[in-house]
């Protein structure tokens, strides 16, 4: 008989009164389009990221369904069983929309983040991040266990300046091995909490001033910003600029998966070296050949990445009619702000009341006095969707006296 320990009986009764506070989530009984299906009733679907209506697109679930007739499902690791001839036209086909010389696809955005650090960079080197990235960022710095990290003020130059001063003053001391210290300057492309953009073409004006690299985490900017959604370093004319491109493919690409789109050596690099790579399984088929079909479509035509901008336009302009605060927003992503949290919780319950699916955002996700509902725009709104979502929300400000 095994004996429960103090301590083991301590961690499951911290555990079981840690579930009183546990949130379950909304259980989709649909595909992700514009609306869900959610215990028999449809509700306008203001909180999913799937910003082209790829998710339920002919074109992509053809293609998933041909490549497993012909190939199955399953696929291996990349480096014995696992590169399928899909894998590598798929890459190819991101390299050729991103720009860039190579890429190399992971199975999330998240291991692809943690990659490009861990793979890189050593304790030695030098990181500067903007303070608002994405959790992944964070979690890669700290799985690199690089030991000189900055955070600079969000999207404050000034800030990002005064960090790459102090790192280049450690820069001057060289590693065990001889070498000087590599800076990665790092930064989301769009902030998923407020829709706003980096800034760029100064990062990289002071990446090239510091003699540092540079990484966009673009998970959100794929698929929407750009030349026919060719991400934020396209939007600002940097093709070349900036070293490593993160890409997920998951949220306008509507599957699964993420990449990193780079120069050839540094991605032949990440191909021999990137433990995420080498000792986790590779897409599998069917993604692999969505994935494929969803870059080509959006090489031949620009118009979804349109009718999402021409939906983002119309709810911007609506929301600020109606007397709402959508913070500084550049993309997609509408912040209503707030402020007080259990208002937050209370305008968002009203909203799924009246049919429309938006998410409160909340401490942690965002500091205390700055909660928000978060609307994200999608191609597949109709004009009536958002005319409809538009109403809900004047209904439920009414009621609230926000």
């Amino acid at each position: 008989m095994v004996t429960t320990t103090s301590t083991t009986a301590k961690l499951w009764s911290k555990l079981r009164a840690a579930q009183v506070n546990k949130v379950n989530p909304r259980v989709i009984n649909s595909g992700q389009s514009s609306h869900l299906e959610i215990e028999g009733r449809s509700y306008l679907n203001f909180c999913s990221s799937h910003y082209l209506g790829f998710a339920v697109e002919p074109r992509l679930k053809k293609a998933a369904q041909d490549a497993i007739e012909r190939f199955g499902l399953g696929t291996g690791y990349r480096t014995l069983t696992g590169t399928h001839s899909l894998h590598i036209e798929l890459e190819k086909a991101i390299a050729h929309f991103k720009g860039t010389e190579a890429a190399v696809t992971f199975t999330s955005a998240y291991a692809a983040n943690a990659s490009a650090v861990q793979t890189l960079l050593g304790k030695d080197d030098i990181v500067v991040s903007d303070e608002l990235n994405h959790a992944s960022i964070i979690d890669a710095i700290r799985v690199a266990g690089v030991r000189y990290k900055f955070s600079y003020a969000h999207a404050n130059m000034s800030s990002l300046e005064s960090k790459l001063i102090a790192a280049s003053e450690l820069q001057k001391t060289p590693k065990p091995n001889g070498e000087h210290p590599l800076i990665l300057i790092v930064t989301d492309g769009v902030f998923s909490m407020d829709g706003d953009l980096a800034p760029l073409p100064k990062i990289v004006e002071l990446a090239h001033a510091y003699d540092a690299l540079t990484m966009v985490d673009d998970a959100h900017g794929e698929g929407v910003l750009g030349k026919g959604g060719r991400g934020v370093v396209n939007h600002f004319g940097l093709e070349g600029e900036v070293d490593i491109e993160i890409g997920s493919l998951s949220k306008a690409f509507s599957v699964t998966g993420g990449f990193i789109a780079a120069k050839a050596p540094l991605i032949d690099h990440f191909m021999m070296h990137a433990r995420q790579r080498l000792m986790s399984i590779a897409l599998t088929i069917p993604d692999t050949a969505a994935l494929l079909e969803a870059v080509t479509m959006l090489g031949e035509s620009e118009h979804r990445v349109q009718k999402l901008w021409h939906n983002v336009h119309y709810l911007r302009k609506g929301f600020t009619e109606l007397g709402f605060d959508i913070g500084h927003s550049e993309t997609p992503i509408i912040p209503v702000m707030l402020g007080d949290e259990a208002k937050a919780k209370a305008f968002s319950t009203r909203l799924f009341e009246e049919g429309v699916f938006a998410s409160p955002i909340v401490f942690p996700m965002v500091a205390k006095g700055k909660a928000r509902v978060r609307v994200i725009v999608s191609a597949s709104f109709s004009q009536a969707d958002c005319e409809k979502g538009l109403a809900a929300f004047k209904k439920v400000k009414s009621e609230l006296g926000c």
